[in-house]
């Protein structure tokens, strides 16, 4: 088919056929905007116009005003709800006009627009509602969003926790309101079904009037239409959103209703994956705090602390660990301090050491007898498929009047150093096996008093291994360990572990270490008595 633009008469005066039976409107204006001549199209678009009349006032504002101008180019405009693309061929003094329809061409493009505005959307919502994994956070990133993008108001609910819902409402252009919310949802149709995870309610089914109070944001106003929609999760529902539209604004489309869905989806995604990590967190929480160095207490007089640093700068825990027990001696406040290093680090060592002190806490009624305690300690870990060993040092003490009595036990641990009170640095006599390594072990115990002041030191290899100084690559050694530790005489234990972590701490600088815990045991003196609520904090380092 010829096109007809591109056929159109030179001068259309006399009219042909097939000119006025032309699909495509055309008309025919001369130099001064008077029309000459319509066809048949033209006259079925623009009724008021005939050959005589000016352009202006009975053709579209648009093409008499493209006329006037004498537009060289191709115009557009609308003629009621119809889009066209006017087509100018001067001829002599006039012009003829071809009007081609692209109304269903308009639409795909502003369809094509409109889609891409969407998931441009959806993309920068997927974005922030995934920038966070707090839960209140993503309730409210997703109430701000709806209602910026999708109503004039939302409200973002979480599944009931106690009787009571997690709630966030949101304004057009406000900020989001948390609230915690005592409700029926069955008092709005299909909220109920919503959090249960079912279908979406279709609007239009939906009495905005019945709509309770307490869905609707302060001064909201008449509400025009309502979308209730479930918030998917990661197997259970995670929520429900409802969006609400003004009285003076159209209803919700099924086009707006779906593409709500979609946005759900995302939000509801999010907040699943929040609720999933807070219920780890929590549970991680939990287990960590049975991993974690203890608080340590002045039990019976004497006093007790311990800082522990891991190996790995971030975590938390690790293969090194200590414990200080109270062990029921009828015969008076006897306490068992445990210090041990399994061999590993990281979460592997660390689930290994919380077997251990798990044991031990279990065998505390035999903590007179230190053998027969590691001797089934040992047999435990002898069934263990695991395969690991752990090195340990036992000390029981007992205040006694102004002294305090020890007795030690090592297990393939480095023996204990004590401090005098005249800065002398002892070593604790006591010697034995591994645990978990040989189906008997032998141990040799030390008996040990301490006077005020005086102080007996437990420790991991970690300490002594420790590489750095001023090269970087020598060991901290034992040697120096013992002059730290001859400078902390008659100070309290907390301010010897303090001391001496800190200063293997400065020896590393930002080198490679082992797990590093250090327990200390002291007889108190004076004003160290009077610590305030007779506790001392056992503390880790990073």
């Amino acid at each position: 088919m010829a096109d007809p633009v591109r056929t159109a008469p030179a001068t259309p005066v006399v009219v042909d056929r097939v000119w006025e039976a032309a699909p495509t409107a055309a008309v025919v204006a001369d130099g001064s905007g008077v029309l000459q001549v319509l066809n048949e199209a033209a006259r079925e678009l623009f009724p008021g116009a005939a050959p005589g009349r000016p352009l202006t006032g009975t053709v579209a504002a648009w093409l008499a005003d493209a006329h006037v101008r004498a537009a060289d180019e191709v115009v557009r405009g609308a003629v009621g709800d119809r889009a066209f693309a006017a087509h100018p061929i001067p001829h002599g003094d006039a012009t003829t006009w071809w009007l081609i329809e692209e109304t269903d061409v308009r639409s795909a493009r502003e369809a094509l627009a409109q889609e891409q505005r969407r998931t441009a959307f959806l993309s920068e919502a997927s974005a922030a509602l995934l920038g966070s994994l707090n839960l209140e956070r993503c309730m409210e990133v997703a109430a701000r969003l709806a209602a910026q993008h999708l109503a004039d108001a939302a409200l973002v609910l979480a599944p009931t926790t106690g009787g009571t819902f997690p709630a966030v409402t949101c304004l057009r252009g406000g900020e989001p309101i948390r609230a915690q919310l005592e409700i029926d949802p069955d008092d709005l149709p299909g909220l109920g079904e919503a959090l249960q995870g079912f279908p979406p309610v279709p609007s239009r089914w939906l009495d905005p009037d019945a709509a309770p109070g307490w869905v609707l944001p302060g001064d909201f106003g008449p509400v025009g239409s309502i979308v209730v929609t479930p918030l998917p999760g990661h197997g259970v529902p995670a929520g429900a959103l409802v969006l609400l539209r003004r009285g003076d604004r159209a209803s919700f489309t099924d086009q707006e209703e779906l593409f709500a869905r979609l946005f759900a989806a995302r939000a509801g995604a999010a907040m699943s994956a929040a609720r999933v990590f807070a219920l780890q967190a929590s549970i991680t929480d939990t287990l960590m705090r049975e991993l974690l160095p203890p608080t340590l207490e002045q039990l019976g007089g004497v006093e007790f602390a311990g800082r522990y640093r891991p190996a790995r700068d971030g975590e938390r825990i690790g293969g090194d660990f200590y414990d200080v027990h109270p062990t029921g001696n009828t015969e008076g406040e006897e306490s068992l301090a445990v210090l041990g290093d399994v061999c590993g680090k990281g979460l592997d060592a660390a689930v290994l050491t919380g077997k251990i002190r798990t044991t031990l806490r279990a065998l505390l009624p035999m903590a007179d007898d230190h053998h027969r305690l590691l001797n089934l300690l040992n047999r435990t870990l002898g069934d263990n498929e695991d395969a690991r060993f752990v090195t340990l040092v036992l000390a029981s003490a007992r205040r006694e009047g102004a002294t305090v009595g020890l007795r030690v036990t090592c297990a393939g641990h480095p023996p204990p150093l004590i401090v005098r009170a005249d800065g002398r640095v002892q070593e604790a006599e006591s010697h034995g096996s591994l645990i978990g390594v040989l189906p008997e072990i032998e141990s040799v115990s030390a008996d040990i008093t301490l006077g005020p002041g005086e102080t007996c030191l437990l420790y991991t290899d970690g300490i002594v291994e420790a590489k750095g100084g001023p090269l970087g690559d020598a060991m901290f050694g034992e040697e120096r360990l013992r002059q730290i530790v001859a400078e902390c005489a008659n100070m309290p234990a907390d301010a010897v572990v303090e001391r001496v972590q800190m200063v293997a701490s400065q020896w590393i600088g930002r080198g490679a270490h082992d797990d590093m815990a250090v327990l200390a045991i002291t007889a108190p003196r004076g004003q160290h008595l009077a610590a305030v609520g007779g506790h001392s904090r056992g503390r880790y380092t990073a």
